[in-house]
């Protein structure tokens, strides 16, 4: 048998097929999985809802809200239980993290004071950034917790900016973006209260 000759549009072509064949694998993969990860999204987000409220039954519609400040929209899910909401859930973000996005899921009760929040997604460096996940919630250190507080009552700012909020010791841009996020979750329970509170599961 001949020794095929090896040529540039040979070349060309098996790179061609090797890069639809792989492309059709991946393809293959993300249609198989994607209905799973959907799923699981949905999961970490039941169970942060139930973990950053009061006891609670079911959750109520949820709804968008737009803040005209930005324009962002966030989602807002009521939490009742005996039909009358004991506080609400609401899927905040910022893009000021160090590393960028950062998703979170923070709990507001009807005193308009966060009750717990949790992290959904956020890339910031291990050790440092990453400690937002419990930095924020930590009540044995008031100046740095949020638990228990809002905006209006103390300013959700780092303290290096003169707020009232410690930053996470060598991350303060994770700092501000986190606490920028809370700010975006404060601003959408003060548009949808009286929605929340007086039509909530109706």
């Amino acid at each position: 048998m001949a020794k095929r000759e090896s040529t540039f549009i040979n070349m060309v072509t098996t790179l061609l097929l090797v890069t639809l064949i792989a492309a059709a694998a991946l393809g293959f993969v993300y249609d198989f999985t994607r209905d799973a990860i959907a799923y699981a999204k949905i999961e970490a987000q039941r169970e942060a809802i139930e973990a950053i409220l009061p006891e609670f039954e079911k959750i109520g519609n949820p709804y968008n809200v737009i803040l005209e400040s930005s324009g962002d929209t966030l989602e807002i899910y009521p939490a009742l239980k005996d039909g009358e909401p004991v506080g609400l859930a609401v899927k905040t973000f910022t893009n000021k993290g160090f590393s960028g996005h950062i998703s979170i899921m923070a709990g507001i009760g009807k005193s308009g004071n966060f009750t717990g929040y949790e992290v959904l997604e956020h890339s910031e460096t291990p050790g440092l950034g990453a400690k937002m996940e419990e930095w924020f919630g930590n009540t044995d250190k008031p100046s740095q917790c949020i638990i228990g507080k809002n905006p209006e009552s103390h300013k959700f700012e780092v303290s290096k900016d003169g707020g009232d909020i410690d930053a996470i010791t060598a991350s303060t841009i994770t700092s501000r973006a986190f606490l920028d996020a809370m700010v975006k979750a404060y601003k959408a329970y003060e548009k949808g209260e009286d929605k929340i509170f007086g039509n909530a599961g109706k």
